[in-house]
């Protein structure tokens, strides 16, 4: 071997050509990929053509605008310009068409398209993939094994079980009122719900409204909803390594392990309890089964029951939208009859003439309050507590109109447009239960408040429940007036609540 060979001189240059073919090739394939996204982008453009939409950014959508404004406010100023539908970038890369046209949701609910994983996968960390996030065969699976827990029969005795709940929150309020102040009921509320579910579906044998725990789960859940909403928005966040690296994503997987602290708690304390009572037979013979025992019994055609997994993204995904979801919709009815007394007496003077004072509320009441359920649903028309659902479509599909979208696009459906959509609910703003009369006449994908089509909510009909009861006890018990100087601010982060809470002052009746 000669030593020009071995010159550190020849090896360096061999090195620094190296990095010339590493640093050429780099670059081409870094412009191969930004032709990609602009061919990309181009084809967006395309699909999206027959739906304009407000200037956007070309790298960051309509991202600014929903991160300096309440995005409420903006999508109904949208819904007003835009017939029936509207294109709004989530990013770059990412276009949504809005609709909120009630035969544009016809159609989408009628179809079979997948939820958008792009956006509901950010949830799973959370949630796991139970009912809300599955798609295809399995969420077929898992709806049919867990329809019997909602069935009528099993619902009935909640009726009981929820208004001890609620009467341990009017407790609470009887003795906050007398300092004549008014006081934000959405966190009492969500406690109440809390403790209800726990009470109905997992048999939980104490209360939890006055358990610092049940408050750390709470405040967990809005930590979680606040953050999920962000990430949404910052395309960079949904990379699952670069988000674990940002203090907002510490903070999300921190409250999500709080989160599951409570629920795998619930499971553990069910299958201990199971264990002593001899496996399963005894509960077998409950004249009453709680939607755990059903997840626990639930089997599928091939005998297979659900994995420690699924068991627990359902237990998750209920618990969740069993009392968050509620606690919306119960806060906002409360917060439109404070600001409608007219119509909060006239549901009064219902109540008591069907109830008395309440003290034995069951199931056959829940049919026999036709004024209140209007109001009720009103209020839900006005404040929707899921305010919108995404889909993604499998299949192009064509809109009454004749206007249409290829496959692959993702569809927000956004129910609080819907229901304040002038060309659907003349006076939109205006709460008038008159609409929700016997004989109405109302287009059949007018009113959503449960979604619609078979990924409909399963449990709309104890949310309903709920509503009826927690309503009317408060009704018998307290005149609601609202508090002037603190007008709620809707926000539509997954669900719909207000950022300076919901401030009522609460008389109590003689």
């Amino acid at each position: 071997m000669s030593v020009s060979a071995l010159s550190p001189t020849r090896s360096l240059g061999s090195f620094s050509g190296l990095l010339q073919v590493a640093f050429l090739l780099g670059l081409v394939l870094l412009l191969l990929k930004a032709v990609q996204l602009y061919l990309h982008r181009q084809w967006l453009l395309k699909a999206v053509r027959e739906f304009p939409s407000p200037p956007s950014h070309w790298l960051f959508g309509h991202y600014k605008e929903f991160q300096e404004k309440n995005e409420l406010p903006v999508i109904v100023k949208w819904m007003k310009k835009y017939p029936s539908a509207c294109s709004r970038w989530l990013w770059g890369a990412k276009p949504q068409l809005l609709i909120y046209d009630p035969d544009y949701m016809k159609v989408i609910l009628g179809r079979s398209d997948p939820k958008d994983d792009s956006i509901y996968r950010l949830a799973s960390p959370w949630i796991g993939y139970g009912l809300l996030l599955l798609n295809g065969q399995p969420w077929f699976k898992h709806r049919r094994m867990l329809t019997p827990a909602f069935h009528y029969d099993i619902l009935k005795p909640y009726v009981g079980l929820t208004a001890n709940s609620v009467r341990v929150m009017l407790d609470k309020w009887e003795e906050l009122s007398r300092h004549s102040v008014p006081m934000d009921v959405s966190g009492h509320i969500s406690l109440m719900t809390l403790d209800s579910i726990m009470k109905c579906a997992f048999s939980y044998p104490s209360s939890l409204q006055s358990d610092r725990k049940s408050r750390t789960y709470t405040q967990a859940i809005e930590d979680i909803k606040n953050l999920f909403y962000f990430r949404k928005w910052n395309f960079l966040y949904h990379n699952d390594f670069i988000y674990s690296l940002t203090s907002m994503g510490r903070r999300f997987f921190k409250a999500c392990e709080l989160a599951h602290e409570h629920t795998d708690r619930v499971i553990q304390q069910r299958k201990l309890r199971l264990h002593d009572e001899g496996e399963l037979e005894k509960i077998r013979k409950k004249r009453h089964l709680d939607f755990l025992d059903i997840l626990l019994f639930a089997r599928s055609e091939d005998g297979s029951g659900l994995s420690d997994k699924d068991l627990r993204a359902e237990v998750d995904t209920f618990m969740f939208e069993g009392h968050d979801t509620t606690a919306s919709g119960i806060s906002w009815i409360l917060y439109a009859l404070a600001t409608h007394p007219e119509h909060q007496q006239q549901c009064r003077e219902e109540l008591q003439s069907l109830l008395g004072d309440g003290a034995s509320i069951t199931w056959d009441h829940m049919d026999k309050m036709p004024y209140t359920t209007m109001c009720i649903k009103e209020a839900l028309r006005l404040y929707p507590p899921v305010p919108g659902v995404t889909r993604e479509l499998s299949s192009p599909v064509t809109f009454p109109d004749g206007r249409s979208l290829p496959k692959g696009i993702s569809v927000g459906l956004s129910i609080y447009c819907l229901h304040h959509n002038p060309n659907v609910w003349p006076n939109p703003e205006v709460f008038d239960p008159s609409r929700f009369a016997p004989g109405a006449a109302r287009h059949s994908h007018a009113f959503l408040p449960f979604s619609g089509g078979s990924r409909n909510c399963i449990g709309k009909q104890f949310a309903m429940n709920e509503m009826k009861v927690a309503v009317a006890l408060t009704l018998l018990r307290f005149e609601l007036a609202p508090d002037p100087s603190r007008v709620p601010i809707l926000s539509a982060k997954t669900v719909l609540t207000s950022e300076n809470g919901i401030h009522l002052y609460l008389k109590k009746l003689p």
